[in-house]
């Protein structure tokens, strides 16, 4: 497929792998790049020294083009934005803050920049701001997400409308069938994240691997929306955030509940009881760990099959 987004990149297929906190580290970023997409190493979990050997990594293991995603709120935001353009990489995806702190800096040194969104005012701001195309990650995504609650039916539509730059559609995405509905809402490629921490190369730990892979319908829920929404899977972590959030826990409570390294306990080190598990809802689909290319060329076939199917349907008036 020829189109925007994989003009915009130099890939092959308009797929890119989510920069997920601890599980997008070189492995996943290489083996997806590799494949014929667009891979990202999540820096958000990274020490600086980290991320600069995960780029390191990622340049010996694949002559693909790859990016890295850089969460602004992040706290040592400046060393890795530095890190980035000492060691070349070519395409930045940023999140969670404002696209003008760093867009010109990144474009500058001739890195092109991607901004992700949950609604349409962002991504017309981001626009303002000078990045080559947007993400618009919609309600059903894991991690974290928007306050809006838009479903990515109706945000693909919404933010196409409001830009000229490529978008990138997110959030229950995760199949060939879901890609194309992605497109056929005007996207120009996807962005999926649950699908990919079900492979083989994620940095994920193989227990929470497991609880995606078996987890089912109704599994998943946003949560934490007076501090920033995540969506999460169902466990005593969550039961416990529920629990307080039902009794009006104030936002200094939730706070403490939550503590330190909780995304890290939980899908890094699969303590699977009181860890975060972040997932999106196509968890339900995901039945299997498989490698990065095999998830890839499953896409792609499904993605055919189901364009064919669609084009011997006729409506007649």
């Amino acid at each position: 497929m020829n189109n925007k987004i994989t003009q915009l990149f130099n890939i092959k297929v308009p797929v890119i792998q989510a920069g997920m906190i601890w599980c997008s580290g070189w492995k996943l970023a290489s083996a997806v790049s590799n494949a014929g997409g667009l891979g990202l190493i999540g820096s958000g979990s990274m020490y600086p020294d980290v991320l600069k050997e995960h780029i390191q990594k990622c340049k010996k293991a694949t002559n693909k083009p790859f990016g890295v995603n850089v969460p602004m709120l992040y706290p040592d935001i400046d060393k890795h934005i530095e890190i980035i353009i000492s060691e070349g990489v070519k395409v930045v995806f940023v999140s969670a803050g404002n696209p003008k702190t760093w867009t010109q800096k990144l474009k500058d040194n001739g890195i092109t920049v991607v901004h992700v969104v949950s609604n349409a005012k962002f991504a017309k701001k981001a626009e303002e701001a000078g990045v080559d195309a947007i993400v618009a990650e919609g309600f059903e995504a894991g991690g974290h997400n928007g306050r809006e609650e838009t479903t990515t039916l109706c945000l693909i539509p919404l933010v196409k409308q409001a830009v000229k730059i490529p978008v990138i559609a997110a959030g229950g995405i995760g199949t060939g069938r879901t890609m194309l509905a992605a497109m056929a809402l005007g996207a120009d490629g996807v962005q999926i994240g649950s699908r990919f921490v079900a492979s083989e190369e994620a940095s994920a730990d193989i227990n929470f691997k497991n609880s995606v892979i078996s987890s089912q319908e109704g599994d998943t829920k946003l949560m934490l929306k007076q501090l920033t929404p995540v969506r999460l899977l169902k466990n005593k972590f969550f039961q416990a955030v529920q629990e307080a959030e039902n009794n009006c826990a104030s936002t200094e409570d939730l706070i403490k509940l939550l503590g330190r390294s909780r995304a890290k306990k939980g899908m890094f080190e699969g303590n699977l009881d009181e860890g975060e598990l972040e997932i999106g809802q196509i968890a339900a689909l995901i039945r299997e760990i498989i490698p990065a290319k095999a998830i890839i060329d499953e896409i792609v076939a499904e993605y055919n099959e189901a364009r064919l199917e669609l084009m011997k349907l006729e409506i007649a008036i």
